[in-house]
């Protein structure tokens, strides 16, 4: 009776086991998906709003006046700059995680790839339509690939950096070097307009509110993760 009662104990315990992993798998499948799924429509939501023409989000108006003058794609602008960022990450001792380094290339390839896919646009009535639905695309995107928690992009990383490094408050710091951006990408013939003005306003409620759409239970106790303000490393921008 004693062997057969140690028996059943044993096999519950490996029946739990099995369900522990499968649980532990299943939710790194989730974050992977989402993180990946985020990062191409975070691209595919930028080109967007290049084809619009009415004002980028601040960094794409850098890459925008970069690839102006350089005759390189702004996709392949994108990741050249996202790993020449991700280097100040070196003086600033900030650590990327997987998000940050599939960051710098995703993000740039689904670009050039929904551009290559988008037929040229030229009346308003066409125009504006595509500059919301970038924006609310960009909203999604971010909201997925920040939930799936597998490190800031390389641009949040160097505001946190900054922040950590200066004891200046991340705000600041997004918005000083948000400003140099835009400053120096519209100097290079990148697009500013009322797109790039409306993207600032709406972003970060979009981005929170999806943050807690998709917001992913924890694998230990099922409790879920929801950001809440303004995480340090979720500056709502890849």
């Amino acid at each position: 009776m004693h062997q057969s009662t140690t028996t059943t104990g044993g096999h519950a315990l490996s029946t739990q086991g099995h369900t522990a992993k499968r649980l532990t798998h299943g939710h790194l499948v989730r974050r992977l998906s989402q993180l990946y799924v985020g990062l191409a429509l975070y691209g595919a939501s930028s080109a967007l709003l290049v084809e619009a023409g009415l004002g980028l989000e601040p960094w794409n108006v850098l890459h925008q006046g970069l690839a102006e003058r350089t005759g390189l794609t702004i996709g392949v602008v994108s990741i050249i700059v996202g790993a020449a960022v991700l280097l100040l990450w070196i003086p600033l001792r900030q650590r990327p995680g997987l998000g940050t380094v599939s960051n710098v290339f995703v993000v740039g390839l689904a670009m050039d790839g929904t551009l290559a896919l988008l037929p040229e646009t030229h009346t308003l009535a066409v125009r504006i339509p595509l500059l919301l639905a970038g924006i609310v695309l960009n909203g999604v995107a971010t909201g997925l690939y920040i939930a799936a928690r597998f490190g800031p992009g390389p641009r949040d990383g160097l505001m946190t950096g900054l922040h950590q490094r200066t004891g200046r408050s991340i705000r600041l710091m997004r918005t000083a070097v948000e400003i140099a951006v835009v400053v120096t990408g519209f100097a290079l013939g990148g697009t500013v307009g009322v797109g790039t003005v409306l993207y600032a306003v709406s972003i970060g409620p979009l981005a929170q509110l999806f943050l807690r759409v998709f917001a992913v239970p924890s694998a230990s106790d099922g409790s879920t993760v929801v950001a809440t303000g303004q995480p340090r490393g979720a500056i709502l921008r890849p």
